[in-house]
């Protein structure tokens, strides 16, 4: 039996994270058997190119960025997510390809083409079945990076991005969302922790049954 694989987007401080944890708990506690994993980072081979991206001191190129993630993504579906989802399990994962649409591609200001073109040979095409995205404003984004850095949370390479490049990843997400709107939901994540996670169960419950 195939099983779901089912996706969370959103630019930082969306509270994606937090919610696919909960997603997790939900799901497990329902008697499914759930893989919990995130990009980039799902495999050994990915922890390691998470850390040399978001902890390195040395400038990365876009295009150098690009094809890191690429690389973890292939290492991703080939040794985790494909397995998984051919055991019959729910695979649940903390960004994929559209993050590299929105991050990259309007973010860093590659052609859509070129994007295309990368995610199609690092996914082999496998898409989700069903993608959630976490949408705040970019102002509510901003607040909470701060909040967190104040609270003594670790900065990343990302989290120095300006708010012009958090808007064009958001609209960048919001296009995809328009496009395909029978794989992904918006969801309004400007509320509260509980508040976000009761839409977000009725998402799945009408989506996948």
């Amino acid at each position: 039996m195939k099983g779901k694989f089912i996706t969370f987007e959103g630019i930082d401080g969306s509270g994606k994270s937090t919610q696919l944890r909960l997603v997790e708990q939900y799901l497990a506690a329902a008697g499914h058997d759930v893989v919990s994993t995130l990009e980039p980072g799902g495999t050994p081979l990915g922890r390691q190119l998470r850390s040399v991206f978001l902890e390195t001191k040395e400038t990365i190129s876009p295009r150098a960025e690009l094809l890191l993630f690429a690389a973890d993504r292939a290492q991703h579906v080939e040794l985790l997510i494909k397995p998984s989802l051919a055991a019959g399990k729910i695979v649940i994962s903390d960004r994929y390809a559209d993050a590299t649409v929105a991050y990259q591609g309007a973010g860093r200001g590659f052609d859509p083409d070129t994007i295309a073109q990368i995610i199609d040979i690092a996914t082999d095409g496998l898409m989700p079945d069903l993608t959630l995205f976490f949408d705040i404003t970019v102002e509510t984004a901003l607040e909470r990076m701060n909040a967190r850095h104040m609270s003594g949370s670790e900065a990343n390479r990302m989290d120095g991005e300006t708010a012009e490049f958090y808007e064009r990843v958001r609209d960048a997400y919001l296009v995809v969302a328009a496009r395909e709107p029978e794989r992904v939901c918006v969801i309004n994540a400007e509320g509260t922790i509980d508040e976000i996670f009761e839409k977000t169960v009725a998402v799945l419950s009408e989506r996948l049954n």
